[in-house]
């Protein structure tokens, strides 16, 4: 398994965000419903995480505001809005090569989570929730005793280790590396918050998924497409 140095990533769970590294340049596309509505401002949002890489849900969302023209106080749209105009815009825009995209993390993800296996990972975030694409990051969560395990379990396999400021008070540490499809987080948390319910920062519930549910997942979505592509 090949791994290399991340020098840029963005973080997690609560799982933070940055901007990544662009990994291709693409055209820039126009809004999807440029305007002063919540769903303008959504839209604008989700074309600036899908074509500029941009991560962070406030960073886009305020972007957005300045792009479309709108004061700072206008009212802003929640994430699960920007999640429903990214998905819309990856299937109008991006539809050719996104499933693509979105299967490759999901395998290198798997991948990982074999490789993983005795710190109990689970999948979470985008690429979970489908939203991910080119410049999104594979974000997991690891049950550990200590951090310093963790990190000396993937140096001893020559895997190189970059660390990131946690941004939950329950995360012990967030290391970074590479696969060969996309970056990595892996959230370093106690075994005992296993079997809590994390949240994302709008409230949401934050999914997340084993490595027997992904396998399974990549199952049925390659069927489906399969079943797709027949005539």
């Amino acid at each position: 398994m090949t791994l290399a140095v991340v020098r840029m990533g963005g973080i997690l769970p609560e799982l933070p965000a940055s901007s990544a590294m662009a990994r291709h340049d693409s055209p820039r596309k126009p809004s999807l419903a440029p305007g002063s509505t919540r769903t303008g401002i959504a839209a604008a949002a989700a074309r600036l995480m899908a074509e500029d890489g941009i991560t962070d849900y406030q960073q886009a969302k305020k972007k957005a505001l300045r792009q479309l023209g709108l004061p700072e106080h206008t009212a802003l749209p929640d994430n699960s809005e920007i999640d429903d105009e990214l998905r819309a815009y990856r299937a109008l825009y991006q539809a050719a090569e996104h499933p693509a995209i979105l299967a490759a993390m999901r395998r290198s993800a798997l991948q990982l989570m074999e490789f993983l296996a005795a710190f109990r990972p689970y999948l979470t975030g985008s690429v979970l929730d489908g939203t991910a694409g080119e410049y999104s990051q594979i974000d997991l969560l690891l049950f550990a005793d200590s951090a310093k395990e963790v990190e000396i379990f993937l140096l001893n396999h020559g895997i190189d280790v970059q660390h990131a400021n946690p941004r939950h008070d329950k995360v012990e540490a967030v290391l970074q590396i590479a696969t060969d499809s996309a970056d990595a987080n892996l959230v370093i948390l106690a075994p005992q918050l296993e079997r809590v319910s994390f949240k994302q920062r709008d409230g949401r519930p934050r999914a997340r998924i084993r490595s027997d549910e992904l396998r399974a997942l990549l199952h049925t979505t390659a069927a489906a497409h399969s079943a797709a592509q027949d005539p």
